[in-house]
This record gives structure tokens, C-alpha cells and sequence, in this order.
């Protein structure tokens, strides 16, 4: 029998035109602002800011036809929502979030002094930000693991107020939303969504309290209400589409690279996925896997478009060459299926999260072992991290000097003030040792 001819994903070879074309078109993607979004996301920005809970209202209105009496969920009622929800699923929360929790706890850090000579004492203060407001989106699904990833490290941290902000429709149709809140004991939630909810966090309404600090995923209008509210708050990042590289050898089962390829596409049409290989025999024997597996998926339309769009297998020549090109991506998320990934991964210094072996597949990460899932992408794994609990902390140097010690090095300190011609500073300390 013939195998399915499958040419969904396009299939290059390392170090070609075509294939520099395709990397620079998934580097590209999404990195445009759409200047209407843009002013249009400005406009209510600064609407919320100026007219607070009124202009939160007339826009979940006009977005979403609702019509808000309180912006604030009863508790009350996130509890009867919650209780609707799948107890057997419930209890699966409960056990990825003792995961998540083990794994966080081990990046808490502490504050710290040393002693230097002259009584000098040096330090570093952590304390945790004091409210984090965090946007559970709404759309065709429910997430609750991105509800968990990104409370479970801020509660770590020892955040004492986190806000939830969530569009009020979806809300009541996703009792595991509401269970998941309730495991986590996050009772302060808002039911308003889109870029008014953003800007409600980042400057605060008559209702909904200013915070420190928005995290969690949204649709395009989310990502550029947080972009602009930057530096009023802080943000966690602006997550692009999602992404995977699966590099493979001949050892694997190509079914295994198809599934987690098509677990990567499924998230939407602009997700990226991608296998890299040592052997062309091997990339055609995963397409025609892909095309066997994709079979009655439930989001098959999209993981087809996804592959299409942005879709690749990429043939190298040596183990070396996969490591250039993985480095050169920078993916969210890199597998490793062969027997023994440990030495490819030491050459890899560009990636959000590393799967090891052919049992340590994406959807393992993305919900259960521990390690966050809000991942850098777009390449930002060039020089971002995962979402953390050190993402909720913020450092307060401590600079203790005795009469002693800066009588020992105020000239030093003064040389350095005057070679930046400022005066002031060199005076600053000067005056402090003038003849009485």
C-alpha cells in the first residue's frame, strides 16, 4: 500500500535560501504592530483612565453586549460555578499544582548581607511585589493550567494581592476556571476582559485596584493594551504564537515527532512548528505519519493552516548543524527524542524549556511536571527566561559605610564624580570631611 502523500509541511535543508527565507518569516511573525489595533487600544486606554469604571462599561457593552451590574464576581458565586465542575478533574489540579509548587519553590530567594572591611555592610533586600493582577482570557477555551502557572510562582514569592481579571461570558460557561480560582483560594476576581480590563489593572477604577505588575495571556488586543501600559505597571512579556522544534533520530517512532508537531499546531493558524532531522528518508516518514495521525482531530482545519503557514522539516547533515539551527530559532519549546539528548543539549544555549527523551513530550510540560509554561517566544529565548517566582520579587540594594570606610576612599569616589564633570557628587562627599 502506498504511503499518504502529505506536503502540508514543507520540507528544507539546512543552510539554503529557501530555508533563511522561512526563518526570517517565522521571526516576523506578529512582530508588526497593526496600527489600527494600536490606536484603537490607546483610545481605551485612556478612556478607562480618565473615566475608571464607566468607560469599563460602555466597552465590555460594546464588546461583548453585556451590560455589568457589579464588576466584581461574588465569591458566592465562583464557588457554585466551581462546584459544577468535574471532581475527578479537580483532583488532577490539585496534583499538577503541588507540582508546579515543588518545582517554584526552589527559586525563592532570600535577602542577604556581607561584611566588608571598615564596618562596611553590603546587601541585597528581596521582598515580593505587593498585588499582581492576573488576565485569564477568555476566547473558544478554557486554561486553567495557565491559571496555575501563573498564580501558583506570585503566591510562592509571597505576593499577599492577587487580582483576577476575566471577560464575564466565558467565565460562567468554564466551571474549571472557576474550581481552579477556588483551589487556589483567589477570590478578588473581576469579570471584564479585552484591553479595558489591562488598563483597569495598570491605573486602577473606582472598583478595580492598581497593581504592580499584569501577567497572563490574551488575544492581540491584551498583548498591546500590556505593551503600552508598560512602565506604568510592569508586564510579564508580550507572548507571540506559540512554537515547537522537535529534533529527532532515525531511532524515533516518526508517529511520536507527527503528535507532538500537531500538539504545538493546534493552539492556531500562526503557531509554529517544526522538525529538524539528520535524514530526509526519516522527515518523509513523519509527514506521512502527520498525515495518518491528523486524521478526525478535532482542530484539524487549524493544525493543517498552522502547517501550511508556518510548518517546516528541516534537514541537517550533522548533529552539529542541528544544533546552529536550533540556536538560530530560539524555540519556546525544544524536544530532544533520541536516546541519549544530554550531549546535544549542551550546545544549546537559545531554547524556553528542553524535553529530554521520547517520554518527556511537550504536553507533559505544558501541564503536569512542574516547570512553568509561560514560556519566551518569538525567539526571545535569546535572552528571556520562563515565567518564575523571581518574576514577583524586586531587589532593594543596601549600602551600609561607616565614617571609617568612606574616609578611605572619598578621594577615589570623588576622582570618579569629577571625570563625569559633576560637581555636586564630588562635593557631596567632600563636604563631609571639611575642617571644622
Amino acid at each position: 500500500m502506498a504511503a499518504p502523500n502529505f506536503t502540508m509541511i514543507p520540507l528544507f535543508h539546512w543552510d539554503t535560501p529557501e530555508l533563511h527565507s522561512y526563518l526570517k518569516r517565522i521571526d516576523s511573525r506578529g512582530s508588526a504592530p497593526d496600527e489600527a489595533i494600536e490606536i484603537q487600544v490607546s483610545e481605551i486606554v485612556a478612556a478607562v483612565r480618565t473615566r475608571g469604571d464607566a468607560a469599563v462599561r460602555d466597552f465590555t457593552h460594546r464588546f461583548e453586549g453585556i451590560d455589568l451590574r457589579s464588576l466584581r464576581i461574588d465569591p458566592g458565586e465562583i464557588r457554585k460555578l466551581a462546584a459544577q465542575a468535574d471532581p475527578e478533574l479537580r483532583q488532577v489540579l490539585r496534583l499538577a499544582r503541588e507540582n508546579i509548587r515543588r518545582f517554584h519553590e526552589r527559586q525563592l530567594e532570600k535577602s542577604w548581607e556581607m561584611e566588608g572591611a571598615d564596618g562596611v555592610r553590603l546587601g541585597q533586600r528581596i521582598l515580593p511585589l505587593q498585588s499582581v493582577g492576573l488576565y485569564v482570557p477568555g476566547g473558544t477555551a478554557a486554561y486553567p493550567s495557565t491559571v496555575l502557572m501563573n498564580a501558583v510562582p506570585a503566591q510562592i514569592a509571597g505576593v499577599p494581592r492577587i487580582v483576577v481579571t476575566t471577560p464575564p461570558h466565558q467565565f460562567h460557561k468554564n466551571p474549571v476556571v472557576a474550581a481552579v480560582l477556588e483551589e487556589l483560594g483567589l477570590d478578588e476576581v473581576y469579570g471584564i476582559g479585552g484591553a479595558q480590563a489591562v488598563a483597569a489593572l495598570a491605573y486602577g477604577t473606582e472598583t478595580v485596584p492598581k497593581v504592580n505588575k499584569i501577567v497572563g495571556p490574551g488575544n492581540i488586543y491584551v498583548a498591546t493594551a500590556k505593551r503600552q501600559v508598560y512602565g506604568v505597571v510592569d508586564i510579564d512579556m508580550i507572548a507571540g504564537p506559540s512554537e515547537i522544534v522537535v529534533v529527532a533520530d532515525d531511532s524515533v517512532d516518526p508517529d511520536f515527532v507527527a503528535a507532538d508537531l500537531m500538539a504545538q499546531a493546534e493552539h492556531d493558524e500562526n503557531a509554529c512548528a517544526i522538525a529538524v532531522v539528520v535524514s530526509k528518508e526519516f522527515a518523509l516518514a513523519v509527514q506521512n505519519s502527520a498525515a495518518c495521525l491528523i486524521k478526525n482531530l478535532n482542530r484539524e482545519k487549524i493544525i493543517r493552516k498552522s502547517f501550511q503557514n508556518y510548518g517546516a522539516m528541516v534537514v541537517c547533515r550533522t548533529w552539529d548543524e542541528v544544533a546552529e539551527a536550533v540556536n538560530s530559532i530560539a524555540p519556546e519549546h525544544l524536544e530532544l527524542l533520541m536516546n541519549t539528548p544530554e550531549p546535544l543539549a549542551e550546545k544549546i544555549h537559545s531554547a524556553g524549556a528542553i524535553f529530554f527523551g521520547v517520554y518527556s513530550c511537550e504536553p507533559v510540560g505544558d501541564y503536569f511536571a512542574g516547570p512553568n509554561h509561560v514560556l519566551p517566544t518569538s525567539g526571545a529565548a535569546r535572552f528571556a527566561s520562563p515565567l518564575g517566582v523571581y518574576d514577583f520579587l524586586k531587589k532593594t540594594s543596601l549600602i551600609k559605610y561607616t565614617q571609617t570606610a568612606l574616609q578611605k576612599n572619598h578621594t577615589y569616589i570623588e576622582r570618579l564624580a569629577e571625570s563625569e564633570n559633576l560637581d555636586a557628587h564630588a562635593q557631596s562627599v567632600r563636604i563631609r570631611f571639611k575642617s571644622s
